[in-house]
């Protein structure tokens, strides 16, 4: 008996090192258009360097210092017939001393596909996050006919996490600086890449820039608080002014704010969330304690000047919709956090890759609807506010009957926890 427990006790320590922390899984009770579409899909890493930028980092109360703002960007992409799947990323943990294998679907540095261009999306990670954190659903919308680019928002990474006043002026400007940067690429990934028809999708601050950058802009006065960057430069993005309206662009037909930040700090007046005129999904937990699910709410219903939809996971957290499972190497407490960075990935009710999941089949539908102009795609958004009110109704063939009401694309029971509103614009 005392050799058996031993046994199992090295087995239990040996699991970690031997498992693969995957990021393309897809569940057997995933929603339907969560799986992977027909392209193959290769990734690429490009720099992209922004000339002239406050370096709020160096910056006091009496000196603005400037400096070129490097943004690391992940870049997946449909790759030429014959590309072999899969492949390996190596990303640092929440906790930056370590570094972890990642594996997926895309193969690096392919070859692109040839003979069409796809739409653009940008994905910008949450404080701290880094671009890897949703690259599941990257590779997810590539392999269906998207270029997809996820941005390291530089000091707001795990490696470089520092000065939140960086973070609340630049997430707007970086997410338009990046769909600058793919309209200018040059190469083949270029030539496939249709910026002018470009969806953002945010988390938690990557949500907070997504709003600025869509037309909502912050209350006039948030330049003046602890928090901001020096010498009142946040009022870049408050309402009403000439540098906030520039940042509204017209190639961006769509956006995706997940657990967006800032209502619950006051960041935002009804007016200002008024102003946002793209179109527009907002995913969130209902118990979400970081951006605050009421203040999320307020964000859904303010939000007057566009349609827009609110999905929202019941008794998730923050973490709801956007982070990979955590990499096993996250399982063990890290000294230099305090904690396990496995807290900073998961959910204690929800199951990562089934969040992932439902958000892979969500987005699908959304962007299908408005950057590929696909008028099935309104079918999986015109739902009962409840799932749990649907009704599945079906022959003994699979056939569903003239009183289903179900979710589209859920099988049976799998709807379960979820809620689906919708509001038009001007409601």
């Amino acid at each position: 008996m005392t050799m058996m427990r031993a046994a199992l006790v090295s087995l239990t320590l040996a699991t970690p090192v031997l498992a693969e922390n995957r990021i393309d899984q897809i569940r057997p009770d995933a929603p339907e258009l969560a799986a992977h579409g027909d392209h193959v899909v290769g990734v690429t890493t490009r720099v992209f360097s922004n000339p002239d930028q406050i370096d709020v980092v160096n910056s006091t109360a009496e000196t603005l210092a400037t400096y070129s703002r490097d943004l690391t960007v992940e870049i997946w992409y449909p790759a030429a017939e014959g590309t072999t799947p899969g492949g390996t990323y190596t990303a640092p943990l929440r906790d930056a001393s370590v570094q972890v294998a990642l594996e997926g679907i895309a193969a690096r540095d392919a070859a692109p596909a040839s003979g069409e261009t796809y739409p653009l999306v940008v994905i910008s990670h949450g404080y701290p996050g880094n671009r890897f954190l949703l690259a599941h659903l990257g590779e997810n919308l590539a392999s269906k006919g998207y270029v997809v680019a996820s941005i390291d928002h530089t000091d707001s990474t795990y490696s470089d996490q520092g000065a939140f006043g960086s973070t609340l002026l630049n997430r707007p400007i970086d997410q338009k600086f990046v769909i600058d940067s793919m309209e200018a690429l040059d190469g083949p990934i270029g030539a496939i890449t249709d910026a002018s028809t470009t969806g953002v999708i945010g988390y938690s601050m990557g949500g907070y820039g997504a709003l600025i950058f869509g037309g909502a802009g912050l209350v006039a006065g948030v330049e003046g608080s602890p928090f901001a960057p020096p010498q009142g430069t946040l009022v870049h993005n408050v309402a009403g002014t000439d540098t906030h309206e520039a940042l509204v662009d017209e190639r961006v037909k769509a956006m995706i704010a997940i657990g967006p930040w800032g209502r619950n700090y006051g960041l935002w007046d009804d007016a200002g969330l008024a102003g946002l005129r793209k179109p527009m999904m907002l995913v969130a937990g209902s118990v979400d304690d970081v951006s605050v699910y009421d203040a999320i709410r307020q964000i859904f219903t303010n939000t007057t000047g566009t349609d827009r939809h609110l999905l929202t996971f019941e008794n998730a957290n923050h973490n709801a919709a956007a982070p990979m499972a955590s990499p096993m190497e996250g399982w063990a407490m890290s000294e230099a956090l305090g904690f396990p960075a496995f807290e900073h990935y998961a959910d204690a009710v929800w199951e990562n890759t089934r969040m992932n999941n439902i958000t892979q089949h969500f987005a699908t539908a959304f962007m299908g609807q408005y950057l590929k102009d696909d008028a099935d795609m309104a079918a999986y958004l015109d739902l009962v506010p409840n799932a749990k009110d649907g009704v599945f109704s079906a022959e003994e063939d699979g056939t569903l009957k003239d009183d289903h009401s179900y979710w589209k694309g859920f099988p049976a029971r799998t709807a379960v926890g979820l809620q689906f509103e919708s509001l038009n614009k001007g409601e």
